[in-house]
């Protein structure tokens, strides 16, 4: 058998606070709550992971809208049918609320048989009719919207889930019809997604759009930490050679409930025989003893006696897949544990999909996006009794010798990388950065540690009831304006994702001996705030950069100095072994400030840890595929680095020089010389 390589995991620990599951007097979670402070608003946006309740929520808000904000009706629009499920009738009043949530079965069009397009008509009678609520899926509503145009929904809320499917890309239908709609604005809306950001890197919203909603946003970090039950959260890749199916019993526990999604049969890693795979995982779990007639589950019996429930989702045989599936959706088994053990999928069991009990999301071969793979490790991110940790796995093939194989390995590795970076920062709790001052004093309701509060240093604080850490940074821009202060306060994970999905920044940060760090942290993310912001002043944009280049350094310099401190001293408190790193990081420099945080190559950690888990062979391998793209200086880039050189210029009070011993100076200087000659050029013609 194939040992696959460890790559560490990221590990986050929670203070199972119970908070995120108790409900007030109106029946209400956190969260819930939260967001229903802001029902007034005629553009909300939800942003909260999966199983806080972002269905219940829009109940409230929608009966609310159609009780007291007097619109007509609610459109409730779901990317699948099997969403639907999560808006049916609920009797809110039993807990506590002021009405109950009624939708007319036939209103429910995720539950009727037929085509999206042939449900058009069905959304026509039901905006002529006195009916309050339809429930529908995101075709079905372009379509009618094609067809009867947006004036035909005015005074109505349109409530969008999984938000992340809409993209400012004018070929996307559901945001040209999201932009229209606010253009003509008569209409209330609300946004609801677990991760505001999407696979392919475009923009949700254009900054326009984004601007004019109220933004509610609950993290992983609080709707976690407010569990119950689940304290731990471990997400880990591991490289393999050969065939995935020699290696996966390294990796898969049959102990734990696990939901196993095998590679698309285009990746790599497939074997292109999808129900050979699933069978050879079968063999390797046990002796099969048939399928369950009810249920349609394979029955495998255990080298130990143990009889494993075994969902596959991957058989070809519509009439046996729909059973299974039925099976699982079955809610007179939502709340039994045994009911299943382990579910096989290729395409399905993702976004939406409700398991409590999954300890264990195993993932085999990079999925299409990073959007899939937080949808993905949101199925194991639920609260459930007896579940103490839960796990995301995610089984990447190495680098083979072929130079093709070695360059499509290149690309998943990074997206494995990026994925892992990114899902350190949603997991993380919300950072509040604050330039430090001498004047500065205390925050109340934060904990700054032993000793408490020194004006003589940079402090770093945690509120226990919001998770928030409060870092004091010399040197770091304030935001000027309302809308800057909201991104700082709002949209640092969004800006982070852009960062870690852009590939020229991580091929760089990880392979380029010769990088200098700010032309990442300066220069590329720079760039990116300047294009997701195109309308904010330039020292709101610098602001900005500068928080959300903090926000991911700052994990990584944690990470790093818990993964070398522990061995010698013992692991740190558990529930803040974060901040107990971001703390000695700040302890171990002089001065916390923002020239260091932009000199810190914030891809450094991945590559230690990348260096640790790969063959010095396969690693040379990939480096020489990254060296071999020539990286030119782009007109652009030139212009960003003269900038920066004025700016240099006026703290110095000099030019930075093209024989400087300071690399990030001499390539400030190169920036300039560039533009000189291009300008040169086209006046000699």
């Amino acid at each position: 058998m194939i040992n696959p390589i460890t790559i560490p995991s990221v590990s986050v620990s929670y203070a199972q606070a119970g908070t995120s599951t108790q409900s007030n007097a109106l029946g209400m979670r956190s969260m819930q709550e939260r967001a229903y402070q802001r029902r007034g608003e005629q553009y909300l946006l939800i942003k909260s992971p999966p199983a806080s309740g972002k269905s219940r929520a829009l109940m409230f808000i929608a009966l609310d809208k159609l009780a007291n904000q007097k619109l007509k009706q609610a459109i409730i629009v779901v990317p699948e049918r099997s969403i639907g499920s999560s808006f049916h009738s609920e009797r809110l009043s039993q807990f506590g609320f002021w009405a109950d949530w009624w939708v007319e079965p036939r209103w429910n069009l995720c539950d009727a048989p037929g085509t999206d397009g042939g449900k058009v008509d069905a959304v026509k009678k039901f905006l002529d009719s006195t009916d309050k609520v339809l429930v529908c899926t995101h075709a079905t509503f372009r379509f009618a919207i094609d067809r009867f145009g947006v004036e035909a929904f005015d005074e109505r809320l349109i409530a969008v889930d999984e938000f992340h499917h809409v993209s400012a890309n004018p070929d996307n239908k559901l945001g040209d019809h999201v932009r229209q709609f606010m253009t003509r604005d008569k209409v209330h809306m609300v946004a609801m997604t677990g991760s505001y950001f999407r696979g392919d890197a475009e923009a949700v919203l254009h900054p326009d759009d984004e601007s004019r909603f109220e933004t509610v946003t609950y993290t992983y970090y609080e709707q976690l930490n407010g569990y119950q039950h689940l304290k731990q959260l471990d997400i880990g890749y591991y490289f393999y050679a050969g065939s995935y199916t020699n290696a996966i019993m390294q990796v898969l526990d049959p102990k734990e409930k696990t939901i196993l999604h095998i590679p698309n049969v285009n990746s790599r890693e497939s074997t292109k025989d999808k129900v050979r795979e699933v069978e050879h995982i079968i063999e390797a779990l046990g002796e099969w003893r048939g399928a369950d007639p009810d249920t349609g589950f394979q029955l495998v019996k255990m080298a130990d006696g143990t009889v494993l429930r075994i969902a596959d989702l991957v058989d070809d045989d519509a009439s046996k897949r729909d059973k299974v599936s039925a099976a699982l959706k079955n809610p007179a088994y939502k709340h039994k544990r045994e009911h299943v053990d382990i579910i096989i999928a290729l395409g399905m069991a993702k976004e939406g999909f409700d398991w409590i009990w999954c300890e264990h999301a195993l993932t085999v071969g990079y999925r299409s996006s990073l959007t899939e793979i937080v949808q993905i490790i949101g199925r194991a991110t639920r609260d459930a009794p007896g579940k103490p940790r839960a796990r995301f796995t995610n089984l990447i093939a190495e680098p083979d010798a072929t130079e093709l194989a070695v360059t499509e390995a290149v690309n998943d590795t990074l997206k494995a990388i990026a994925a892992s970076l990114l899902m350190e920062q949603v997991l993380a709790p919300r950072f509040e950065f604050k330039p430090k001052h001498p004047n500065n004093q205390a925050t109340q309701g934060f904990d700054y540690g032993e000793g408490g509060y020194n004006p003589a240093q940079s402090n770093i604080g945690i509120n226990h009831e919001t998770g928030v850490i409060q870092i004091e940074i010399k040197g770091l821009a304030e935001p000027k304006t309302p809308e800057a202060a909201r991104i700082c306060r709002e949209d640092l994970t969004e800006l982070v994702t852009t960062f870690v999905q852009d590939k020229p920044s991580i091929e760089r940060g990880l392979f380029d001996e010769e990088l200098i760090p700010e032309e990442l942290t300066q220069v590329r993310m720079g760039k990116i705030v300047k294009d997701k912001f195109p309308n904010l002043a330039e020292e709101d944009q610098e602001a900005v950069r500068q928080h959300a280049i903090a926000a991911l350094t700052l994990i990584q310099q944690a990470k790093k100095t818990l993964n070398e401190t522990s061995t010698a001293n013992g692991a740190s408190n558990q529930n803040t072994a974060l901040i107990d790193g971001v703390r000695r990081f700040a302890l171990s420099v002089t001065e916390l400030d923002i020239d260091l945080i932009d000199r810190i190559n914030p891809f450094g950690e991945a590559y230690a840890i990348l260096a640790k888990s790969m063959s010095e062979e396969r690693l040379r391998q990939v480096a020489a595929i990254i060296a071999a793209k020539s990286i030119n200086l782009t007109i652009e880039e030139a212009r960003d680095l003269a900038k920066r050189a004025l700016r240099f210029r006026q703290e110095k009070g000099r030019n930075p020089s093209l024989t400087a011993g300071d690399p990030w100076e001499k390539r400030m200087a190169e920036g300039v010389a560039f533009l000189q000659r291009k300008a040169k050029e086209s006046k000699n013609g």
